[in-house]
């Protein structure tokens, strides 16, 4: 009852049951959101996803086994995850895009079937792998639309970076780089004049021995994961399209030259030490040291476009702006 002049007040009581019901309706809300999400799919879609993978499983599994038995590629097991991550983190922003399925995404998965085929008549490795990708897309743009794939291209197509290069090109790409690592030590060796040395294409010839830069020491190898780390890294913490650009590319003469100071300090020690030194544990211990320096190298450079964009305003101080924004209000 309530007297006259007065509002009726009622006060809510909760009980452990009915946190209980709170409870079960906020997973029962998560579950909706769930189904909400795999509901556009359906049975046809998820039967679509299924024979994808039996159909890709061969080539899935030809290339994990390249990534565990070839150390130019082991970082292939590593892109997959970040690409999942970059993903999960833009979750919010994806889950906000209006889904419109689109019919040329049928087209896009049949043509990548197209080249899965190519590539399995021709042994064609890298065909088959990279139809794989194609086949992601096609079927994202058939059930969600083009803006979501918009919204997600680059961690897929980061997903280049697990993919190994076709052999001709490798092959193209790992003699120049043996031929530049090899001159770049017989430079620095020539300019230290600590001891005569002499190169015959990819040959160092010291005082009591040769020094072959063979393809396991041409930096291919340190080359991939550091731009597969530039590239990542650059998505993560840069917001220009151009510094990422930059800081992608620069990767490329810091790895060549990281690459060519490890020749230039195998070749030290093994005049000093010995042949030992030129082979197993100090020669991969050399190569890690090497990656982390590179690395190392990598985030200053990072870090001078940053102070450099600061002093001539080109980056926009976001301290400054909040301040000022909190002033006004």
């Amino acid at each position: 009852m309530a007297l006259a002049g007065t509002k009726a007040t009622s006060t809510a009581l909760t009980t452990p049951a009915d946190e209980q019901v709170l409870l079960g309706d906020s997973s029962a809300a998560k579950s909706s959101t769930l189904w909400q999400t795999l509901k556009p799919f359906g049975w046809q879609g998820l039967l679509l996803v299924a024979v994808m993978g039996v159909l890709y499983a061969p080539v899935l599994k030809i290339l994990v086994r390249q990534w565990y038995n070839d150390a130019d590629y082991s970082h292939g097991f590593l892109v997959p995850l970040l690409s999942l991550y970059l993903i999960w983190q833009r979750r919010e922003k994806l889950a906000q895009i209006v889904r419109r399925p689109s019919p040329w995404g049928m087209l896009v998965v049949l043509l990548s079937l197209g080249l899965l085929f190519l590539g399995s008549l021709g042994a064609e490795l890298f065909l088959a792998r990279v139809s794989m990708l194609g086949t992601i897309c096609g079927l994202i743009v058939y059930f969600c639309g083009g803006a979501l794939l918009r919204a997600m291209a680059f961690p897929l197509a980061f997903l280049l970076f697990a993919i190994p290069i076709p052999v001709l090109i490798y092959n193209e790409i790992v003699f120049p780089l043996q031929f530049v690592a090899s001159k770049f030590a017989t430079s620095t060796l020539e300019m230290l004049n600590l001891f005569p040395v002499m190169r015959e294409g990819n040959v160092l010839i010291l005082p009591n021995m040769t020094l072959e830069v063979v393809e396991a020491c041409s930096g291919i190898r340190s080359l991939m994961s550091l731009l597969a780390l530039a590239a990542g890294y650059g998505y993560l913490a840069e917001r220009s399209t151009v510094v990422r650009w930059l800081l992608f590319l620069a990767m490329v003469p810091l790895a060549i030259i990281s690459n060519g100071t490890r020749v230039m300090i195998t070749a030290l020690m093994a005049n000093y030490i010995g042949p030992r030194a030129a082979e197993g544990f100090m020669h991969e211990f050399s190569g890690w040291v090497i990656f982390v320096v590179a690395t190392v190298l990598f985030l200053a450079l990072h870090s001078l476009t940053v102070v450099v964009r600061k002093k001539f305003g080109w980056l926009p101080r976001d301290g400054s702006a909040l301040a000022k924004a909190k002033v006004s209000q």
